[in-house]
């Protein structure tokens, strides 16, 4: 099973270990990219980060982390655009699901989100839901 049980996303939280989450395309046509969230423990807290990278992978090509920013311009963005920090992992999570749309059911362990944009990817990179049928979040929501 790919996704985590909320008490196995609150233990690899605890561990040390970041937590992710797909959260499908951006941009445009011309101009395509994805997103994902991570919940990352650092020093006794929790931040959350927004990742948005260009869509330039393939299904031999599927490492979101080697992806270039969305952004060119945005200094920060190469390593994400930091939304929050919390003390305890579940507010975090809840952090994450209020600022970005994600799904308590949809987290999966650090680095597996490449599985899920591989998903997307031979799916033929869908704009209005996600393989499993969830709508995306609104960009611009979070924008």
């Amino acid at each position: 099973m790919r996704y985590l049980a909320e008490s196995f996303i609150l233990g690899a939280l605890r561990r040390g270990r970041s937590v992710e989450q797909f959260l499908g395309p951006c941009g445009s046509a011309e101009r395509p990219g994805v997103r994902y969230v991570e919940v990352r423990a650092v020093n006794c807290r929790f931040e959350v980060y927004l990742h948005a990278v260009e869509d330039v992978g393939s299904e031999g090509f599927l490492d979101l982390g080697e992806f270039p920013p969305f952004d060119p311009d945005d200094e920060a963005g190469e390593f994400g655009r930091l939304l929050g920090m919390a003390e305890d992992p579940l507010a975090a999570l809840v952090v994450a699901e209020e600022r970005t749309g994600a799904v308590r059911r949809c987290w999966v362990n650090e680095n597996v989100v490449q599985d899920e944009y591989g998903d997307f990817v031979r799916a033929g990179r869908p704009s209005g839901v996600s393989v499993d049928g969830r709508p995306w979040p609104d960009v611009r929501d979070f924008a």
